[in-house]
């Protein structure tokens, strides 16, 4: 069993930045791709960002490219979100999650990966 444990997120205005960071309870976190999802309220849980195992892979959703960039050290057992200009619907709770399958390919459904944190609280205001 993998425990990720995410934190970072806040209150924002709308062009601010914010670095989410989750961390592994894992030896054996550089065999793990990571993901970032994000769930605003009565919506469902949806793909933002994922890197691959090898770190030699991403995948942003179309709302982010450009905007948010992920990023792993396999020393720190830590996967990153960078998020820079944001807007008011990139408020969410942000959850990542951890696939174990040495897939080189981001997967982008929730059902692919493993294990999953708590989720941290991201609100931009307008």
């Amino acid at each position: 069993q993998v425990q990720l444990v995410e934190s970072g997120g806040g209150l924002v205005q709308a062009g601010d930045r914010l670095r989410l960071s989750c961390t592994a309870s894992t030896r054996t976190f550089g065999s793990y791709s990571m993901g970032w999802f994000r769930q605003a309220p009565g919506k469902e849980r949806t793909f933002v960002a994922g890197i691959s195992w090898t770190g030699g892979s991403t995948y942003y959703a179309d709302a982010v490219k450009g905007r948010f960039t992920i990023s792993k050290d396999n020393a720190k057992n830590t996967v990153y979100l960078q998020m820079n200009s944001l807007k008011p619907e990139d408020t969410a709770v942000y959850y990542c999650a951890a696939d174990s399958h040495l897939r080189t390919v981001v997967r982008v459904t929730t059902g692919e990966y493993d294990f999953w944190g708590q989720g941290t609280q991201v609100t931009v205001s307008s």
